[in-house]
């Protein structure tokens, strides 16, 4: 069902929007988690440090991917917010042929480089073999993770943020369900955990394309919305391929972190692994915050209510920097205990490490929570430059840290990368936010002033 966000209490209407999101963004976690967890405690120390160094190269293909069709459901959102449906549904088979075209690209390119790239990030040999393994099968199943990211985020431009919730459990309980009998009863070690992620998300995206066939039949396509300009094309890939890139342009800031914590050790790496699923977990308050303010912007930027979208912002950064908080607090408390639950009682140098990270970064998420609301705001007004630019600042930031700070302070320096990172691009992000906010008030005013004349 579609849900309008241009109307109503925006404090209240961004909370429920979130929460589905939230615990959808929660369990589409428990993918890579549980193939850390269920590999870190059945395969050893070895393989979680397999699968954990191949994360930044997961992200950089994924995270292009997720980038680019979060792009091009913003078009679809102003669209809807604009009571435009041909142009809903325009969109929706602009996004769709884009993103196969993609697809097909990154998969290309991505599978016959694998392991070169691995190489080149002097991946310890102990544990080269195993993370080709896994990252091979993860980069040929490219196709399942762009399914589904495309149809969720059209399902939530639309206004629904609990039905990709509902597909994204069941996704991530068959997830788990698979690690266990691939790995355990079939044997297949740390590609077994790849192949259950790939199943898991294929399965994800075709219950989301069931359900807009279903539920959604302003999406039933007819003959005249094959009728696509070249404009309408341009409007997709201005938006799309900047978020795309930004995306890109992170994970390689992450690499090149990866880079460094290779050269510190298999122990290192494991220790950042097991740390980062936990930090992953405990930033989705802040990231679903910033989602829903890509949609929430979006739909008000159609509807030409600006006033709506500076209020919203106001509302949401009281609310994610208080969420930031508190999970940061529970990160740096019970940080040891959680890491505990990846590698077990008997690897203290990993756990001293892993809370190391913890503690560095849960005291500055509330920068990441302000940075969140600010790039997906922008974004969702169809802004790219400036969030791309802001993702050139974290690029920068993180190598600072690989590079310099790692070789200083060691492991210590590594995990200072994201808070230097989040430092960085929030500052940028923040002011332009606030200039183009500033324009697009007087925009409107003009306007008002113009039909009361």
């Amino acid at each position: 069902m579609t849900k309008s966000l241009t109307t109503g209490k925006p404090a209240k209407l961004i909370l429920f929007f979130t929460l589905p999101l939230l615990i959808g963004n929660i369990f589409q976690q428990l993918y890579s988690m549980a193939d850390t967890l269920i590999v870190g405690r059945t395969l050893g120390v070895d393989a979680l440090a397999a699968v954990g160094c191949t994360g930044s190269l997961v992200f950089l293909i994924i995270g292009f991917a997720q980038g680019l069709t979060s792009g091009f459901s913003i078009i679809t959102a102003q669209r809807f917010g604009a009571g435009d449906e041909k142009g809903v549904r325009q969109s929706f088979i602009v996004s769709a042929l884009l993103s196969t075209a993609v697809t097909v690209v990154l998969t290309a390119l991505a599978v016959p480089f694998a392991r070169p790239v691995l190489e080149w990030m002097r991946t310890p040999p102990q544990i080269i073999e195993e993370a080709y393994k896994y990252i091979v099968v993860i980069y040929w199943g490219i196709v399942s993770a762009m399914l589904f990211n495309l149809l969720s985020n059209i399902i939530r431009a639309l206004g629904d943020s609990r039905t990709p919730l509902i597909f994204l459990i069941m996704a991530s309980l068959l997830n788990i369900g698979l690690d266990f009998l691939l790995i355990l009863q079939f044997q297949m070690g740390v590609a077994g955990a790849a192949v259950a992620t790939v199943i898991a998300q294929l399965a994800s995206g075709a219950l989301c394309l069931l359900y807009i066939v279903k539920r959604f039949p302003m999406l039933h396509l007819h003959r005249e919305d094959w009728r696509i300009s070249r404009e309408m094309v341009w409007q997709h890939l201005r938006v799309g391929l900047p978020m795309g890139f930004q995306s890109s342009i992170i994970a390689i800031g992450a690499i090149v972190l990866q880079f460094a914590l290779n050269n510190l050790g298999a122990t290192s790496v494991a220790a950042y692994t097991a740390a980062q699923k936990i930090d992953t977990v405990a930033v989705q308050p802040m990231m679903s915050f910033g989602i829903t303010m890509a949609t929430f912007a979006a739909q008000n930027f159609g509807a030409n209510n600006i006033r709506r979208i500076r209020q919203g912002v106001r509302q949401c950064c009281a609310m994610s920097v208080a969420f930031s908080i508190a999970v940061g607090a529970v990160n740096i408390l019970a940080g040891r205990w959680l890491v505990g639950l990846f590698v077990g009682p008997d690897q203290p140098q990993v756990t001293a490490l892993a809370q190391t990270y913890l503690v560095i970064n849960g005291s500055m998420y509330f920068v990441l929570a302000l940075l969140f609301i600010y790039r997906y705001t922008l974004q969702g007004l169809g802004k790219s430059f400036v969030p791309t630019l802001a993702g050139v600042m974290e690029l920068l930031m993180r190598t600072f840290a690989a590079v310099i700070l790692s070789g200083w302070l060691g492991f210590a320096g590594a995990c200072l990368a994201n808070p230097l990172a989040w430092i960085g691009a929030c500052v940028p992000l923040a002011a332009a936010y606030f200039a183009v906010l500033r324009r697009l008030s007087k925009e409107e005013g003009m306007v008002e002033r113009s039909l009361q004349d």
